[in-house]
């Protein structure tokens, strides 16, 4: 039994709530006795509890009291009550109430350490997600934003260093390619990060909408304007504002965001009086913005604002070293939402997600991960559980090497050079996952490399 696990035993009948964490204690739990309701408040303020065991019918504080303090203050806790026959539909209520579970008295030690065992399973399990996604974060990532390959490298220690600072900063790169998640991250990490984060999508609404919107308006600024209105950048106040597909701003909008960033004051739609507003400015686009200031569609002078630091994030399919890296981000991320062990991933899913070329870049792979979760039911993922159409139309078509049909004959060192070097191709240099598709052990696949003098 993990020693990390904590019980509080929660009874006012004390010699009952001894023997509860005396029987747990024999096998492993390391149990804490609270006699009482009031006193299980006090101890579940100061200690942190990985599962709270509490009778219901407690004086003068009762179980389901106990239930709510756990969930406000150790929400990850799992719950069981203990309740007489006589109270069951009450103890009911309480598991609609986030309780894991209820026992009845008188305990059978069995069944309660059956209920126990799978409480503490469910605990280690999000546990062991939690620090999957901390190592990950620490050794390949930046709040969300993941990656190995020297670009995304790149990336992340200038995130890093941008982060803490004021300057606007202009993302830039295909649709899907997270420049929301790298907006997030820059918030997160700054000293604006216990204030608003605020998302806009500038091509997503109608020009007047889109201004109301963003600058709020007075009662009777249009037509339909009943009420008064604050507007997304004056909610922001103190945070930071997300502007995606600012390339899409009409031209008399992009004036009027000028004047915030070189004021800090807005206007209200139908309002003489400026608001002053500290904000923080964060914009992306995927389109050219310096072609459409030769056009006349973007205002040169915005441009240059809102690019004090500008990022631009490659494809997936031009950083395909990250893609087995995502695949173990997203596996993880979904497995822990959705309350799974990890799943194993089949050599066939891996090659077919390598060799795809992911037009909706990390977004459209994302969505491919949570699918297939989904879809498991056998605990490895495969190409059964693929449901992405246009993928499945690629799985088994990947063109061959011309060099394929040229080693009919040959030697069987030349055959395993070859697909040793096509599979390194494949996977962008990483050998981690070629030792993996190719099923042999990273030791053996390094000598390989030296054998046959393959760089």
């Amino acid at each position: 039994m993990d020693p990390q696990i904590r019980v509080l035993v929660v009874d006012d009948d004390e010699p009952h709530a001894q023997a509860v964490a005396e029987s747990l204690g024999r096998v492993g739990y390391d149990c804490t006795v609270a006699v009482g309701g009031r006193e299980a408040l006090r101890l579940i303020e100061e200690h942190d509890f990985d599962i709270v065991i509490t009778d219901l019918v407690m004086e003068p504080v009762g179980g389901l009291e106990v239930l709510q303090k756990a969930k406000r203050e150790l929400p990850d806790a799992e719950v069981v009550i203990l309740t007489g026959h006589s109270t069951v539909q009450t103890a009911v209520r309480a598991m609609q109430g986030g309780a894991a579970t209820y026992l009845t008295k008188p305990l059978d030690i069995n069944e309660l350490r059956l209920v126990a065992d799978k409480a503490s399973q469910s605990r280690r399990l999000a546990r062991e997600n939690i620090e999957l996604h901390r190592q990950l974060q620490e050794r390949f990532g930046f709040e969300g934003v993941v990656g190995n390959s020297p670009q995304m490298k790149a990336i992340i220690d200038k995130l890093r260093q941008v982060s803490p600072t004021p300057a606007t900063v202009l993302i830039l790169g295909e649709s899907g390619t997270g420049k929301e998640l790298v907006a997030k991250a820059i918030h997160n990490n700054s000293p604006r990060k216990s204030k608003p984060f605020v998302a806009l999508n500038c091509a997503a609404l109608s020009d007047t909408i889109l201004e109301s919107e963003l600058f709020g308006h007075i009662k009777g600024a249009f037509t339909g304007a009943d009420r008064e209105r604050k507007g997304l950048i004056e909610h922001s106040n103190g945070g930071t504002l997300f502007l995606d597909e600012i390339g899409d701003l009409p031209p008399q909008t992009q004036v009027k965001l000028l004047r915030v960033i070189e004021s800090g004051e807005i206007l209200r739609m139908g309002s003489n009086e400026p608001i002053h507003v500290n904000v923080r400015l964060v914009t992306a686009t995927n389109r050219d913005l310096p072609e459409m200031i030769k056009e006349g569609k973007f205002r040169t002078d915005l441009y240059h604002r809102i690019k004090v630091i500008s990022i631009k994030l490659p494809p997936l399919r031009d950083r395909r070293e990250d893609i087995p890296l995502l695949i173990d981000y997203f596996v993880r991320e979904f497995a822990g939402r959705y309350g799974r062990p990890i799943p194993g991933i089949s050599a066939d899913l891996r090659k077919a997600l390598m060799a795809y070329s992911w037009p909706g870049n990390v977004r459209q792979l994302r969505n491919v991960v949570e699918s297939l979760l989904v879809i498991d039911t056998d605990g490895e993922l495969g190409l059964d559980d693929l449901t992405d159409e246009e993928l499945l139309a690629t799985v088994g078509t990947a063109p061959q090497s011309s060099g394929t049909s040229q080693l009919v004959g040959q030697p069987m060192e030349a055959i395993e050079a070859h697909y040793i070097a096509e599979t390194l191709r494949l996977t962008g240099g990483n050998r981690e996952e070629a030792a993996r598709l190719l099923g042999i052990g990273e030791r053996t696949l390094y000598r390989k490399l030296k054998e046959y003098n393959i760089t």
